[in-house]
């Protein structure tokens, strides 16, 4: 079984077990996971926060983004904007839970007519950075749906991968995972 091939089934198999999860079992983590961002020491000391609004079973991050946003940070989440062939990952703010609308395959998203994240690197060091994915492992490689924004987003991002934490529930944590050069591991991981 070629990469590929393998990934596809363990995204296919974490899929299953996450989408398996009870409506409490989801609630308690959320509030875990919450409780352990809001917590953590990059949180307290970042303005910024780049996060994402959850998605079908994705473990919640809605109180994570009220806290960030009634503390004064800058808040903002990802837009997929399909340009030509290839659909490419931007980051852009908002300041409620409000302004977001079904997006790229009805995932909420911002307009997209908001401040664009400004990436350098004095504001990448003041950044935390939530990411979601369908599976993590020990090494803290990170297995997203197949299509590749985060990496991409990241690639020249080298300051702001320094402050990312990949999230999700404890079943999205396996062994390892098979990584090809271009995926981008985040700095921690928080599976609750």
């Amino acid at each position: 079984m070629n990469e590929k091939e393998e990934k596809k089934k363990i995204r296919q198999n974490i899929l299953q077990i996450r989408n398996a999860l009870g409506r409490e079992e989801r609630r308690k983590a959320s509030l875990l996971l919450t409780e352990r961002i809001l917590g953590h020491q990059w949180f307290y000391l970042s303005e910024y926060l780049l996060c994402y609004a959850a998605f079908g079973s994705e473990i919640d991050t809605k109180d994570i983004l009220r806290e960030a946003l009634q503390a004064g940070k800058k808040v903002y989440l990802p837009k997929v904007l399909q340009a030509g062939s290839s659909p490419a990952m931007r980051f852009y703010r908002i300041e409620t839970l409000d302004e977001l609308a079904k997006g790229y395959h009805g995932i909420p998203e911002p307009s997209g007519i908001s401040e664009e994240y400004p990436c350098s690197p004095r504001i990448a060091n003041s950044t935390l950075m939530l990411m979601p994915g369908v599976a993590f492992d020990r090494f803290r490689s990170r297995l997203g749906y197949g299509k590749g924004f985060y990496d991409r987003f990241l690639s020249d991002k080298e300051e702001l991968r320094l402050r990312t934490i990949g999230v999700g529930y404890a079943c999205q944590l396996v062994e390892t995972l098979p990584a090809s050069p271009t995926d981008i591991k985040p700095c921690q991981v928080i599976c609750v």
